[in-house]
């Protein structure tokens, strides 16, 4: 079985990372999706509700778990067995921020990370544009998974 782990604070989760997931998947097994703590980011969402939004998008897929994290991505890789780190780059910028994580993640572990590039439709999307889409009372739904978007949209 090849499992990769998907990383993130997901504050929330958008469309932009279920489509990273749901394309991971014809690559790999299983997809662990990390949902990471991050003392130096104010979330929005409690880890619990983050969690629990995450789990309501994959349900009824059994090849998507969810799980919490903290401290080194790498150490939660080799935690649950992952090939590979999942991640998703949306321009220039994410590509080198993601290339300096894949170079120290590797050279800690030899876990090798497989970047997927963002679907063109999606490239904007951001969690943090979401928020403050929320904080403003804005409609979120062309944005999030119809799952986590009944459950956050006011």
């Amino acid at each position: 079985m090849r499992t990769a782990l998907f990383p993130g604070t997901f504050d929330p989760f958008t469309l932009g990372h279920a489509s990273i997931v749901d394309r991971g998947l014809n690559l790999f097994d299983n997809i662990v999706v990390a949902v990471g703590v991050n003392a130096e980011k104010t979330a929005l969402f409690s880890l619990q509700d983050r969690l629990d939004l995450i789990k309501a998008c994959y349900e009824h897929e059994p090849r998507v778990s969810v799980r919490a994290y903290e401290g080194l991505t790498v150490t939660i890789a080799k935690e649950v067995g992952a090939c590979a780190i999942l991640r998703g780059v949306r321009s220039i910028a994410d590509y080198e921020y993601e290339r300096q994580l894949s170079d120290i993640n590797y050279r800690l572990s030899g876990i090798e990370t497989v970047c997927l590039f963002t679907e063109p439709n999606l490239a904007f999307v951001q969690s943090s544009f979401v928020r403050d889409l929320l904080r403003h009372h804005q409609d979120v739904s062309p944005y999030v998974p119809q799952a986590i978007c009944k459950r956050i949209q006011p």
